[in-house]
C-alpha cells in the first residue's frame, strides 16, 4: 500500500528560461509532487501518458520508489510549452497539447483507495471530486488548484473544496476565488467552507499558513542560482504532503515544519530544468538547507 496517493499530471515539458531550455522533459503536476514527496514517504500516482511517452522517465520515478501502477498509458502525451523572462514568477504559455489528458478518468488501483494520505493535485475539480468517492477512510486530504477551475468550474471547486483538510493555493489565486484583496480574509473564508488549513503560495517570497486561528509566515530560501521554477509549487505540495505522511501528525505546528520542508524541496527544485536538481539530491542535503532556515527566521 503506497502512503500518499496523488491524481495529477504527467507531462513533457518544453521550457525556455534566461538560463537555458530543455525540449520535451518529463513534467506534470504528479511527476513533481510525487518524486518530492519520495524523499519522505512512499508516493503512488494516478496519470494518464501517452504511447509516445519515454520509458525512461517512468524509470526514473520508479527507481525513485514511486509506485506508478495508477498510470494508465494511451493515445499522446500532455506536452506543455512555456517561456520565462527575467521575471521568474509567472510563465507564459506557449503551447498546450493535452493528447489523453483531455478525457482521463482517474481510477484508483485497490491498494490506494486505503491510503490514509491524499494529495488532489491541479486538476479539474469533477474529477478530483471523482477520486474522493474512490478513497475509503483518508486521514488527510490536501487540494491544489489553479485560476483556470476558478474562472470555468467554481461551483465544483467550492465542493470539492468542502470536502478537504488543507487547500493550497496561489497568493493571486486566493483574491480571484473570494473576491478580495486581502489573503487574511480569502484564508478565512476557505476555513469557513471547511479545510482545517490553508496554505497561500507566493513564490519566492515563501508562503503563509492559516490554521487554529493561527497564522505563520514561511520565507522563500534565497536562490543564488534560479534556472527554472517549473514545478516548484508541486515539489512544495508533494515534500509537505510527504512530511505529514512520514510524521502520521497533521498538528499545526507540524505543518509549519511541512512548510519548511516543502520549501526546501522547492528550491532544489528551482535549481534545474525538469528533475535535474532534485535527482542529484538527498536527504543530508535537504536536512541541511532545512537547518538553513532556522537562522533565516530567527529574531
Amino acid at each position: 500500500m503506497v502512503d500518499l496517493a496523488i491524481v495529477g499530471s504527467v507531462a513533457l515539458d518544453s521550457v525556455r528560461t534566461p538560463f537555458g531550455e530543455v525540449k520535451d522533459a518529463l513534467g506534470g503536476a504528479a511527476t513533481y509532487s510525487s518524486y518530492a514527496a519520495s524523499f519522505f514517504c512512499k508516493p503512488g500516482i494516478v496519470a494518464v501518458v501517452g504511447e509516445d511517452f519515454p520509458k525512461k522517465y517512468l524509470d526514473t520515478l520508479k527507481k525513485r520508489g514511486i509506485d506508478i501502477s495508477g498510470v494508465k498509458i494511451g493515445g499522446k502525451t500532455f506536452k506543455w510549452e512555456g517561456l520565462y523572462e527575467y521575471d521568474m514568477n509567472e510563465a507564459k504559455t506557449l503551447r498546450t497539447e493535452l493528447g489523453s489528458f483531455a478525457s482521463f478518468q482517474p481510477v484508483l488501483p485497490e491498494s490506494y483507495k486505503e491510503a490514509e494520505y491524499v494529495f488532489l493535485a491541479n486538476i479539474d475539480p469533477e474529477l478530483q471530486l471523482a477520486v474522493l468517492e474512490q478513497v475509503k477512510n483518508p486521514k488527510l486530504v490536501a487540494m491544489d488548484t489553479m485560476n483556470f477551475w476558478i474562472e470555468n468550474k467554481k461551483e465544483e471547486l467550492l465542493k470539492v473544496l468542502k470536502k478537504v483538510d488543507i487547500l493550497l493555493i496561489n497568493d493571486a489565486e486566493a483574491r480571484e476565488l473570494f473576491k478580495t484583496p486581502n489573503l487574511v480574509k480569502a484564508a478565512n473564508s476557505a476555513i469557513k467552507l471547511g479545510p482545517k488549513a490553508v496554505i497561500i503560495k507566493k513564490g519566492e517570497h515563501g508562503a503563509l499558513l492559516f490554521m487554529d486561528g493561527k497564522h505563520f509566515s514561511a520565507p522563500g530560501y534565497p536562490l543564488e542560482s534560479l534556472v527554472d521554477p517549473t514545478g516548484a509549487g508541486d515539489s512544495f505540495a508533494g515534500a509537505l504532503m510527504g512530511y505529514i505522511a512520514k510524521t502520521r501528525d497533521p498538528s499545526e505546528k507540524n505543518i509549519r515544519r511541512a512548510i519548511i520542508y516543502g520549501s526546501v524541496v522547492a528550491s532544489f527544485d528551482a535549481e534545474g530544468f525538469s528533475l535535474a536538481r532534485m535527482t542529484s539530491i538527498n536527504m543530508g542535503d535537504i536536512e541541511k538547507r532545512y537547518s538553513e532556515f532556522h537562522g533565516i527566521c530567527e529574531f
